[in-house]
């Protein structure tokens, strides 16, 4: 199902302006004229959080950095998946400390950490990305996010002049089937959505079902309309497995 996936801007050939693209223009605009926030992008696989986001970053200019990870094993320790998120940075960008990292990273719009950090594997087969480590490494990456909220807490003087920009999810696996707890899990998913707003701002991306339809036909014109609609019960409201079906 990579077909219709967006991994960079590049990529975004074929759009469609919807109410949570307007909602998310809105709160990244605001990121042009104030540092120190951090915006969560939530929304089941397949709804199109990178297309949304690669989008918004080409439509409103901004200056941005796409965060690049990569690891040598899946069986990497949180420490050292920690240790290498900074050794890449540092690769990166040219620097030698934490502190250099810091102040080349203030120098944008926003800091991006989508799909050049969570899929790279699916971009290079030689690279390991973070959700394929986080998959294997199931409950253990708690002590990951443990070391990043520390790191925050540690540097907050630097971080106040950074702006982050997270494409977020959070895969649990119930009876074999695979469920994001931000969008998949009705009125859990909405009360974890609220709690995660009185800290963050957040955008959840999602559309109605004349939204859904729309989109598919701009990719697939001859699209039946009934059979979006068969493929929205069976697969959500996700655009992109529709759009995979329909082509199949």
């Amino acid at each position: 199902m990579e077909k219709y996936k967006v991994n960079s801007i590049h990529d975004n050939k074929t759009f469609l302006i919807t109410d949570c693209y307007r909602k998310l223009c809105k709160v990244l605009e605001s990121l042009k004229k104030s540092k120190g926030k951090i915006v969560h992008i939530v929304g089941a696989p397949g709804t199109g959080k990178s297309t949304n986001i690669y989008y918004a970053i080409n439509d409103l200019d901004l200056n941005v950095y796409d965060v690049k990870f990569s690891l040598k094993s899946v069986d990497a320790s949180s420490k050292q998946v920690f240790n290498t998120l900074f050794e890449n940075l540092c690769e990166d960008l040219g620097v030698k400390s934490k502190g250099e990292i810091y102040k080349k990273l203030s120098e944008y719009d926003v800091v991006l950490f989508a799909d050049n950090f969570h899929d790279s594997h699916n971009l290079n087969p030689h690279y390991i990305g973070f959700s394929k480590w986080t998959k294997h490494a199931g409950f253990k990456t708690s002590y990951f996010y443990l070391l990043c909220i520390t790191e925050y807490i540690k540097h907050r003087k630097y971080f106040k002049n950074i702006n982050i920009l997270l494409q977020t999810a959070w895969r649990v696996y119930i009876m074999g089937k695979k469920y994001d707890i931000f969008s998949d899990m009705g009125l859990f998913s909405r009360i974890i959505v609220n709690i995660l707003k009185i800290f963050f701002d957040v955008v959840l991306i999602s559309y109605s079902e004349k939204e859904i339809i729309n989109i598919v036909k701009t990719h697939i014109e001859d699209a039946d309309t009934d059979a979006i609609k068969q493929y929205i019960q069976k697969y959500g409201r996700k655009p992109r497995f529709i759009c995979d079906a329909l082509e199949k």
